[in-house]
């Protein structure tokens, strides 16, 4: 690929900073605790690394509620430090993408403290404002993420202000023309530091409907989702009014032509919609985003078929776009509990990661799951997680997949000299970079080989995509470049696997993958275990 398409097929890699590494022992990572983990990173064979919000925040939710999009918090480091982490990752062939949050700010940023003053000054339109209805109740039946009713009043002006996340998150009014043309600024600050791409936090949710519509009610057997259980009230909704709106594709065509300005950078979009492979589709493509990625394969569903569906319906609604793949991050309980259970073996990771790692697309990887971390238990009293703290026990929250990286096997894990901001817990402590380092056939020493693998196979990273059927739990496809078809076949289960393989041609197993191999025998494929098999088709 061509240097100004770096993006395809690529492997991002995702630090959380407050949980990657602490340099001055406050228990909070920082960016020089990520400048000094740069050569483990670039050791993954990963080409990117993407760093979540490191800006100035009250951290309400964790710096997803911003105050200051041009400032870095203090307990991340300075701008100085940021500087520096570009720098050290370029040198290391590492390009760098960072988050912007553009839907909404923190409640104590300037202008949503000047915005909330008044009807009349000059950011009064900035937000999302409306009256109350006769009896004093919200405008309409929006709900938040995190559970009741996405308005909050604001006795100053006597109005509701719309928030799709926390109250402390309020929207911004993105039908004001000022807003889009404020955070285009804003992004262009970062551009200017030498960043090679953005990650676009929940951006199809820049824009409402004007009329403030009710969204309708969902039937209760269609209540199901990515946190959005029964037991909150985001889920008794279809969300056709509050995010998603036809105006959002002209404002992203918008960020499309200033990232262009910059050579070489690129637009991940986050999408979370009624129809998210729809709405990928629609977003991602020429004079719009250059990827984006949804929530598909970050829920409990665990069958090839679920997969297979997935990918091939994307496929035919995006055929000349580009996805991005990802089964863990800072938002879901890590993947080798949630697809696997409790007592998930390591081979899992390894073959999870192979498997993600091979469908048509880029993929992004989340901080631990080269490790197969599990996902953590945090108990009430060391819970940090608003949306946690409010929907337990029901709902744990996302403090089970947010625990420090564990570096060695110590009570700190190697994070930190002082308290960690969340308890490292003990069966992270087993795998901790320490301890697989030293063994061959740990999951990180498999992650590695793997990506050094691939990086070899061209049809891997940058091919086309055809699945086969095949019965659960085997999930198989082929992927073809240049007359080169590689066969990729996964069992995602823990037993052994025998089934015919429809596919005319010589095969020719492909070694050193750093899976349980399986092999092929008169037209039968046998894999092992969380095994996978890979082979040339001629």
């Amino acid at each position: 690929m061509s240097e100004n398409r770096w993006w395809r097929g690529a492997v991002i890699y995702q630090i959380y900073p407050r949980s990657f590494q602490d340099s001055n022992g406050d228990g909070v990572g920082d960016l020089p605790g990520i400048i000094e983990r740069l050569d483990y990173v670039a050791g993954l064979g990963v080409d990117a690394i993407w760093v979540s919000p490191f800006f100035k925040s009250p951290m309400a939710d964790f710096g997803y509620d911003v105050s200051d999009y041009r400032a870095v918090d203090p307990m991340f480091g300075t701008l100085a430090d940021f500087d520096r982490l570009v720098a050290e990752a370029h040198r290391r062939g590492l390009k760098v993408m960072i988050d912007q949050v553009m839907s909404h700010t923190s409640a104590e940023h300037q202008w949503f403290l000047e915005s909330r003053e008044s009807r009349e000054n000059p950011k009064s339109d900035w937000y999302v404002w409306a009256d109350p209805r006769e009896d004093g109740s919200p405008p309409n039946n929006w709900q938040s993420i995190f559970g009741g009713p996405a308005w909050r009043w604001e006795p100053r002006r006597r109005q509701y202000y719309l928030h799709n996340f926390l109250d402390s998150q309020p929207d911004l009014n993105f039908h004001n023309p000022e807003v889009p043309a404020a955070m285009l600024e804003n992004l262009k600050f970062w551009l200017r530091r030498g960043i090679d791409g953005v990650r676009l936090d929940a951006i199809n949710f820049c824009f409402h409907d004007r009329l403030l519509r009710d969204n309708p009610a969902k039937p209760e057997d269609e209540r199901t989702g990515r946190g959005f259980s029964p037991d909150n009230p985001y889920a008794y909704q279809y969300h056709w009014y509050n995010n998603t709106q036809p105006e959002n594709l002209a404002f992203i065509e918008q960020v499309r032509r200033v990232l262009d300005d910059y050579p070489n950078v690129v637009a991940l979009g986050e999408i979370s919609s009624e129809d998210s492979l729809a709405t990928m589709a629609e977003y991602v493509g020429e004079g719009r985003l250059h990827m984006a990625y949804s929530f598909e394969l970050l829920t409990e569903e665990y069958r090839a078929a679920h997969i297979r569906d997935t990918v091939d319906a994307l496929e035919r609604q995006m055929p000349h776009g580009w996805p991005c793949w990802t089964i863990s991050n800072h938002d879901v309980a890590r993947v080798v509990t949630r697809w696997g259970g409790q007592d998930a073996s390591p081979r899992l990771a390894t073959l999870l990661s192979a498997m993600v790692c091979s469908l048509r697309g880029s993929v992004c990887v989340y901080q631990g799951e080269e490790l197969g971390l599990p996902e953590a238990g945090v108990p009430y009293e060391a819970l940090r997680d608003p949306f946690g703290i409010a929907f337990w026990p029901n709902f744990k929250g996302r403090d089970g997949c947010r625990t420090p990286m564990p570096w060695r096997d110590s009570p700190d894990g190697g994070f930190s000299t002082g308290t960690p901001w969340l308890p490292v817990p003990p069966e992270h402590l087993r795998l901790a970079v320490s301890h697989q380092d030293a063994d061959p056939r740990s999951p990180l020493n498999g992650f590695r080989r793997f990506l050094r693998w691939r990086h070899e196979q061209p049809a891997l990273r940058w091919g086309e995509i055809r699945f086969l059927t095949l019965p659960e739990p085997v999930l198989a496809f082929t992927r073809q470049l240049n007359g080169q078809t590689v066969l990729a076949a996964f069992n995602l289960g823990s037993k052994p696997q025998r089934v015919a393989l429809p596919l005319r041609g010589d095969l020719h197993a492909l070694e050193e993958h750093g899976l349980d191999p399986g092999r092929l025998e008169s037209g039968t494929l046998i894999l092992p275990g969380h095994g996978a098999l890979f082979a040339s088709v001629s």
